[in-house]
């Protein structure tokens, strides 16, 4: 049996899943937020395993990033998708014999969006150890 929530419990919790988490660590009164241009995009788990494996890797097909990722078609599929909107990774299909092959590149703007990307995380790694 599952035990009633008061009112304001209840919307408490609602308003906690339905905000976006503060990514972002403020220094102190008046000074900058230290993450205030993460790129959401690349942050996500998942697509930030596919773009570091394609900035090392000059190509990676479909099943080599899964079994390196250790994720499912579906997952891989929908996040690359994202990736690929975004113009930061390139999608060729093809044929190898009678079955196909999905291989993927990081483009030039996607390389530059991770180079930022490690940039910000240095930056706030850097800003963490001096406090």
């Amino acid at each position: 049996m599952r035990a009633k929530l008061g009112t304001a419990t209840a919307e408490r919790i609602s308003k906690s899943r339905t905000q976006e988490p503060r990514l972002s660590a403020v220094r102190g009164e008046g000074q900058e937020p230290l993450a205030p241009g993460l790129d959401r995009l690349i942050h996500e788990r998942m697509r930030l395993g596919i773009v570091s494996a394609l900035a090392i890797n000059a190509s990676l097909t479909f099943n080599e990033l899964k079994a390196l990722l250790r994720t499912t078609d579906g997952n891989l599929s929908v996040h690359a998708r994202k990736l690929e909107e975004a113009a930061y990774i390139n999608c060729t299909k093809m044929f190898d014999g009678r079955l196909p092959k999905t291989k993927y590149r990081l483009t030039a703007a996607g390389r530059r969006a991770f180079e930022r990307y490690l940039d910000h995380m240095e930056s706030l790694i850097r800003a963490a150890r001096e406090k």
